[in-house]
């Protein structure tokens, strides 16, 4: 039974992996509605290069900071 758990615990991982990046891709591709629509806004015509490093920037720090150690000592009761 251990070899088939493991084989069933390898394709969770990987099951998990495949949802994890295709959120990630997502909201990147929000993240990058968001900023041209704020730039038009604010009255600013950034080119597409502009718009993608920032939203790269922005959901790659959202990714980071939800990943943070930091992050789960907000759950903790004194």
């Amino acid at each position: 039974m251990g070899v088939l758990d493991s084989f069933g615990i390898l394709a969770a991982s990987i099951i998990t992996a495949l949802v994890m990046l295709l959120f990630a891709v997502l909201s990147f591709f929000v993240t990058v509605f968001i900023v041209q629509a704020g730039a038009g806004l604010a009255g600013y015509s950034p080119g597409a290069d502009f718009v993608v490093l920032s939203a790269a920037i922005l959901s790659t720090g959202a990714i980071v900071a939800g990943a943070s150690p930091v992050s789960g000592l907000a759950n903790t009761d004194q």
